[in-house]
């Protein structure tokens, strides 16, 4: 192997929203930065991101939405960098934006507003992108006193366009939730490779697909989005859920696939302000002599 053409103080796998915004911190802090990424385009996941409009953060984010491990990592970050530093961010950038319920921000173009927020501010600090980039190897080096202005060991990585070394290597290559823009397992294979814990993995905030796709009793659905209540045995959501060819989909199948684990029931109120029988008694009092489909109509989807 050749020695590395180029030192940096710091060396970022990862070219998405994560990896941008340290960059940007990191050259902001006077230190010499690169991204390095294997997309040919920067923030793939931004870009799809609140229906391609990019839910850029949430007024009321908190620990409390955190599943954690370690409760107290989501603190001390939240407590350095509240949503309100991002909404300025924002606003320094005169992106238009508005608020849906729950306090979800969105921009009112396009997500790719976001993403020329995080280029252009690393661009202001100095940081340096390659993309389109294969990372091949890597290591973990003595110092080489020819190359390196410290004796401290450093990080080797070796890509399709060269050599590069750096005191301080960040893994922000996200995990495998969307395959189809260029998601893998690297950062889990760079973690095990350095002897990092690493938790078992399972989906999570991916909805629920239908094993049997022959039987899918929604199919005839796709499309429909109603307000509901999906419980799993721990935890309970009221907002929408989408209807999907593969299942369901929508922010409270969302959030649910967070809490629920392999073989666990699902349980699902499409009429979560009324108790059904009591209301149809009632429409019955009142001289309603329609059928009970007809009925129901006036409170669910026609379909």
């Amino acid at each position: 192997m050749n020695h590395p053409h180029e030192y940096f103080d710091a060396v970022i796998l990862g070219g998405g929203g994560a990896g941008m915004m340290c960059g940007m911190v990191a050259g902001q802090r006077g230190r010499k930065v690169l991204i390095i990424d294997h997309a040919k385009k920067l923030g793939g996941k931004i870009l799809i991101s609140g229906g391609g409009r990019c839910n850029f953060t949430n007024i009321g984010a908190s620990a409390a939405q955190y599943v954690s491990e370690n409760s107290h990592f989501c603190k001390s970050a939240l407590s350095r960098f509240k949503p309100e530093d991002f909404v300025s961010l924002v606003k320094k950038h005169h992106i238009p934006f508005h608020e849906k319920k729950l306090g979800q921000l969105f921009c009112d173009r396009t997500a790719q507003d976001i993403v020329h927020l995080l280029k252009k501010e690393c661009d202001l600090a100095g940081v340096k992108f390659l993309l389109d980039c294969k990372i091949f190897e890597v290591s973990r080096s003595s110092q080489d006193s020819t190359n390196h202005p410290d004796e401290h060991p450093h990080f080797v990585i070796q890509t399709s366009q060269g050599l590069f070394s750096s005191k301080s290597l960040v893994v922000a290559t996200g995990g495998l939730s969307i395959p189809k823009i260029g998601a893998t397992g690297f950062g889990y294979q760079i973690a095990q490779q350095f002897g990092l814990a690493c938790v078992p993995r399972a989906p999570a905030l991916d909805g629920f697909t239908l094993s049997d796709q022959t039987e899918n009793p929604f199919r005839e659905l796709a499309g429909l989005s109603a307000d509901c209540d999906v419980s799993t045995p721990t935890r309970s959501f009221r907002e929408n859920i989408l209807f999907t060819h593969a299942g369901l989909s929508g922010p409270a199948a969302l959030q649910a696939s967070l809490h629920w684990q392999k073989g666990e029931p699902i349980w699902i109120n499409f009429l979560p302000d009324h108790q059904c029988g009591a209301w149809l008694i009632e429409r019955k009092k009142t001289g309603s002599r329609g059928l009970v489909k007809n009925l129901l109509s006036e409170i669910l989807p026609g379909r």
